[in-house]
């Protein structure tokens, strides 16, 4: 047999183990995989939907709120550490670029690519949720915590009024419901990624039946632009002055 024949006898051979191996992974109740590929997005997609209602009211209450008390809410936005905000920022956008490169691996096949951007997009979010660990312990030391740790005196010796200090209560409130819902997601992303992370080390993914890597990564995406629209609203609203 001349390296020709066996060339094409191993690229045959590949091809075939893939089929099998995307049979192996077909639902029943789906044709053919690109059908359950598209069930799947669209899962996805439409719990996503639900998730944007979910958090969409909670900004909407932020800014509802900040226009009836603009300035309580520009003096606590002052108070949060908006350099580890900006820090964790840089860290999850370029966890949306890890996670691209995995699906991409994942499509072609390649598998110690797709372990490694895993890996990196898995630690990134570790990352992420290490900087908020230690922002959540300033915020401790500097009583920012309302119903726990919280010193109504201190904000009206920076200048608000008494009756000013429940609204300033308002926004730490939405800032920690918002952050640690946001912090839980990427909990899951995390756990998510670690699971897919051993599953492509064993072999489970080929260019055919790579699906849960594909919506994982949109799940992903979504955690990382609910962070990019907390920023403005939560940290960078103390840089402004609104209606004056």
């Amino acid at each position: 047999m001349n390296p020709e024949d066996s060339l094409l006898t191993d690229e045959l051979r590949e091809e075939f183990e893939q089929t099998m191996l995307a049979s192996e992974r077909l639902e029943a109740q789906f044709h053919d995989i690109e059908q359950q590929h598209q069930a799947a997005s669209l899962g996805m997609w439409a719990f996503l939907a639900t998730e944007v209602m979910f958090f969409g009211t909670l900004f909407l209450g932020v800014y509802v709120y900040r226009h009836a008390y603009p300035d309580a809410f520009e003096k606590a936005s002052e108070r949060l550490n908006w350099l580890i905000g900006g820090i964790n920022t840089v860290v999850l956008l370029v966890s949306s670029l890890t996670v691209v490169l995995a699906v991409h691996y994942a499509s072609l096949g390649r598998r110690k690519p797709l372990v490694v951007f895993l890996t990196l997009t898995m630690l990134l979010g570790l990352c992420f949720l290490s900087l908020k660990g230690l922002e959540y312990y300033i915020d401790y030391l500097e009583n920012l915590i309302p119903g726990w740790k919280f010193e109504p005196q201190e904000w009206v010796q920076a200048g608000l009024r008494p009756d000013q200090v429940p609204n300033v209560r308002l926004f730490f409130s939405f800032y920690w419901i918002m952050t640690s819902l946001h912090a839980l997601h990427v909990t899951i992303g995390v756990g998510a990624m670690a699971v897919l992370m051993v599953l492509a080390w064993r072999g489970h993914f080929s260019p055919a039946y790579y699906i849960p890597v594909d919506v994982t990564a949109l799940y992903w995406h979504f955690v990382d632009i609910v962070w990019i629209f907390l920023l403005p609203t939560l940290y960078l609203m103390g840089t402004h002055h609104w209606g004056k």
